[in-house]
């Protein structure tokens, strides 16, 4: 793909805010004819800068009120380990991101529950038992101050 330019950056901004947003509106928006703007928003996707659609859901209205951050260290660096350890944990459906991080823990991963009896149900049936963690950090977040923001594009 080309260099991505100012009009691609709008279309990016708007889409992150409105994926279900009409062709012919986003191009009234951006001051494009409709198909030159179906055009751009393609090679986008083609790409891979526009990755997936999806629909973001209110966490407390499907009860999962819960979130918990997880700091993994597993007990080598090998590759071996941290191919086993990532191809197991996203098998988790409750895990809904998992970094490799620089630092004290190896890995830090986002984990939404019911309420803290759910979080025990998931630590004990899952987290536990993925492969060569030798300690594992739990922090329940009391407060979501924001989140689904899109990327400063």
């Amino acid at each position: 793909m080309s260099k991505i330019d100012a009009t691609d950056l709008k279309i990016l901004r708007i889409l992150q805010k409105n994926g279900r947003i009409s062709n012919s509106e986003l191009s009234d928006k951006i001051n494009l004819s409709p198909s030159a703007c179906h055009r751009r928003v393609h090679n986008l996707e083609f790409h891979g800068v526009i990755k997936n659609y999806v629909a973001v859901v209110d966490f407390r209205k499907v009860n999962l009120p819960t979130t918990v951050f997880v700091e993994i260290t597993l007990n080598g660096q090998a590759n071996e380990v941290l191919d086993k350890f990532e191809s197991e944990v996203k098998k988790i459906p409750a895990v809904l991101e998992c970094h490799l991080m620089a630092g004290s823990a190896d890995y830090l991963l986002k984990v939404v529950a019911a309420d803290t009896d759910d979080f025990a149900r998931i630590h004990g049936n899952f987290l536990a038992r993925l492969p060569g963690v030798s300690q594992m950090q739990s922090s329940f977040a009391l407060k979501t101050v924001f989140k689904e923001k899109g990327l400063p594009v």
